[in-house]
């Protein structure tokens, strides 16, 4: 990934760790943003205690806000105020350089 894009830090506990309801908002989120404008990519993380991070990288602020506002979204964000997450924090940050390696490519 070149610099200057940006990233979505979302940082959370989840309320209960077995929700069906969760994974499905979740596997349908995966596949909507996979298409949204400007989604460059994601990571996620969860710790077996439920905490965990989500990291996704956006091509500009307008195409976070965009995503932000989708009407699919908007359900899944207010489902896990109500009933998925029991606190988050989300930062939006601007990535400036990135450093990649990978053992695997750089073999000799």
């Amino acid at each position: 990934m070149k610099a200057n894009y940006y990233s979505v830090i979302f940082s959370n506990e989840r309320s209960q760790l077995e929700d069906s309801k969760y994974h499905e908002f979740s596997n349908q989120m995966l596949t909507l943003v996979q298409h949204a404008e400007g989604f460059l990519g994601m990571e996620s993380y969860r710790e077996n205690s439920g905490r965990g991070v989500t990291i996704s990288y956006w091509e500009t602020l307008e195409a976070i806000q965009k995503w932000k506002e989708n009407t699919q979204h908007r359900l899944a964000q207010e489902y896990g105020k109500a009933v998925a997450y029991s606190q988050f924090t989300t930062r939006i940050c601007e990535v400036l350089r990135a450093y990649i390696f990978n053992k695997k490519e750089n073999k000799q």
